[in-house]
């Protein structure tokens, strides 16, 4: 689906919000009212900016999310008419980290889903998706009164465990993408004391992927159908998230992501040979670049410093090229 604007518009805000978060020092507004404590502001975090914090040596982290992708796409149906397809897919996944060093977090984010659509059906049962391993390095921690905030660099690289052609009758089983992928990622942490003395913490994370090409057959979810035998080459990725967290009380916390992703064109190349004995027809899909905006604001409740609840949706502001989804998104964050 082609949602209205530029994508270049879409940039510039995320590029103008990012600058008016690094711009600020830390402790340099003068609070009305005591200044809160860290140690009284309990976290979550926010639905979507991972931390660059690492976990401290022999701690485990474990994060399930629960999410529910909802998609309306109009498309013609010929004779002037319009018709309206919907997918709902239920996902999750969870991070399960541990700490490696106090400076060096490692862990596994498994990824299960189900999807029912208007078109295609709904999957045979709950599937496996991809599964990421990531290593996480802190080069600089957050220093009250000093200009320099949470630092980390971060390695991922994503399996494809996940079934993705040879789909038959049921597409909608299709929940990996068939490639393996490195993702390159930059993350930051600060905090800043807001006129009233309450403390807001600020995340920007900056993450660039790419991938390998695969052999495609058959059905999958990159649009073949049967017949088909080729490859695709899925486009790299660049995804900007600028986060934000209030804290209300030392329980309750205001969330919102800002984030920006660009993707370059997916490939798809390869011949039909359902017209067997006649020849096999050349079949060539170019996916184009695609960009979007979304917003994610949450609300968190930290019972404690180590458990934490945050409930929020995400929802596009612009983009092109890119399914509109909305997604409501639960989680539950497990510091031991």
């Amino acid at each position: 689906m082609r949602w209205p604007g530029r994508g270049a518009c879409g940039l510039s805000v995320v590029v103008g919000i990012l600058g008016m978060t690094l711009a600020v020092p830390a402790n340099s507004a003068v609070p009305d009212s005591e200044p809160q404590s860290r140690e009284d502001a309990w976290w979550t975090g926010p639905l979507l900016a991972a931390s660059a914090s690492t976990l401290p040596q022999g701690h485990f982290l474990v994060e399930p999310y629960l999410f529910d992708s909802i998609v309306h796409e109009r498309f013609d149906t010929g004779g002037g008419r319009r018709a309206v397809a919907h997918t709902q897919s239920l996902g999750s996944l969870t991070y399960l980290l541990y700490g490696v060093t106090d400076r060096i977090s490692a862990g596994l984010i498994p990824r299960f889903g189900y999807t029912q659509t208007s078109q295609a059906g709904r999957s045979t049962g709950v599937g496996m998706g991809d599964l990421a391993v990531q290593a996480q390095y802190r080069l600089a921690q957050f220093q009250e009164g000093s200009w320099v905030p949470t630092l980390s660099v971060v390695l991922g690289e994503t399996f494809p465990t996940g079934k993705y052609d040879r789909l038959g009758a049921h597409p909608s089983d299709g929940f990996g993408s068939g490639v393996q992928t490195t993702t390159v990622s930059v993350y930051a942490q600060d905090f800043f004391w807001m006129p009233g003395g309450r403390i807001l913490r600020t995340r920007l994370d900056l993450s660039y992927g790419f991938s390998g090409s695969a052999t495609v057959r058959d059905v999958s979810v990159y649009g073949t159908s049967a017949g088909f035998r080729g490859r695709v080459s899925p486009g790299d990725s660049f995804i900007a998230d600028a986060a934000w967290e209030y804290s209300l009380t030392r329980n309750w916390v205001l969330a919102l992501d800002a984030v920006y992703e660009y993707d370059t064109s997916t490939r798809v190349a390869g011949h039909d040979l359902s017209g067997h004995p006649e020849p096999a027809a050349a079949i060539a899909l170019n996916s184009g670049s695609s960009n979007s905006l979304s917003f994610a604001p949450a609300v968190e409740y930290n019972w404690s410093g180590n458990i934490g609840f945050i409930m929020g949706v995400k929802f596009p502001a612009n983009g092109r090229n890119t399914s509109a989804a909305i997604i409501p998104v639960i989680a539950v964050n497990l510091v031991y």
